[in-house]
């Protein structure tokens, strides 16, 4: 067997198999390139992770727990395999025999009795598997909190390498700091008290060591990027003015630019100032309601706030309710 490649033939085994890996994230490649090939996406999603670290976390604290859940798995599988293969087998013999061969058949008549009382025992296991399944779940979902607290760390250190393309950790390395923070975290009364302590040392120990491998002007990113990630998984930071700190203000719409009031004084508001402000408004959920309406109202006000000269500009309540 050959194949052509360019100008010439080449043999070709049919046991040959070539593989490509890449570190880019999310690599695109043309549609011809796409139907030759299998793509195939390893990268860990936040979801994947934490079960990942939910599972590492309960091994640690309750390994009776999840090596339980493990065989509730394999045996549920199996099952399920069973009643697949007792399914195909009968479709088999039905497919196969005449009418008569069906009626006489003593073999498929066995089969089908066999087949019934197996199909039975399995659903009573399964049920009952779901069951004990369901309690091992809500043991293993208290720790929960801790292995999302994990996966925001990782996500967040996988992000340094746009700071800086030298900040690469991989993700056992991380894993290997989590494990380590959970063996070191002392024990404690109530599991509310543990999943504290666990979160904490978690936090400190991963936090820690890769502040040690950062200069010294990317660490209060490294701090300002754990911060806000794990205030906006709470939800504490409103994902539109997340977004509206990061990129400025998005695309108007007709609408909305209809009902935008004019600047009260656009030399010193410019047009790019005067719209982040009016999409806070629009983005966030009661923090800026009506401040452009505010702002032309008591501009006197306004305007000798944004005029101060404080070092600490943050630090002087502005007007009316928002100082939060």
């Amino acid at each position: 067997m050959q194949i052509r490649l360019g100008d010439s033939n080449v043999d070709y085994d049919e046991n040959f198999k070539f593989f490509m890996t890449t570190k880019m994230p999310n690599p695109h490649y043309i549609p011809e390139i796409c139907i030759k090939v299998t793509l195939i996406n390893f990268t860990v999603t936040f979801d994947g992770l934490q079960q990942q670290l939910l599972g590492d976390v309960v091994i640690a604290e309750k390994p009776e727990i999840e090596a339980k859940r493990d065989q509730i798995v394999l045996t549920m599988a199996a099952d399920a395999k069973t009643l697949k293969d007792l399914e195909n087998n009968i479709l088999k013999l039905l497919s196969d025999a005449t009418l008569e061969e069906i009626l006489d058949e003593d073999t498929l008549i066995e089969v089908l009795e066999k087949s019934k009382v197996t199909s039975t025992e399995i659903n009573e296991r399964m049920a009952q598997s779901k069951i004990v399944e369901v309690e091992i779940n809500e043991t293993r979902n208290m720790y929960t909190s801790v292995a999302v607290r994990g996966s925001i760390l990782y996500f967040v250190i996988a992000d340094l390498g746009g700071v800086d393309p030298m900040y690469q950790n991989s993700l056992g390395y991380v894993k290997s700091l989590f494990n380590k923070a959970i063996s070191l975290s002392p024990q404690a009364k109530t599991i509310e008290e543990r999943l504290t302590i666990l979160i904490d040392k978690i936090s400190k120990l991963i936090y820690t060591n890769i502040s040690r491998g950062l200069f010294e002007k990317d660490k209060m990113i490294y701090s300002f990027l754990i911060v806000t990630s794990i205030k906006r998984n709470a939800g504490s930071i409103d994902e539109g003015i997340w977004n509206l700190l990061l990129r400025g203000p998005s695309v108007i719409t007709a609408a909305e630019l209809d009902a935008q009031l004019e600047s009260p004084d656009p030399e010193m508001l410019l047009k790019l100032e005067w719209d982040t402000i009016y999409v806070a408004e629009l983005k966030s959920q009661g923090q800026f309601a009506d401040i452009t309406q505010h702002i032309c109202d008591n501009w006197a006000e306004w305007k000798a706030w944004f005029t101060n000269d404080n070092e600490n500009p943050y630090d002087t309540p502005c007007p009316g309710i928002y100082n939060e």
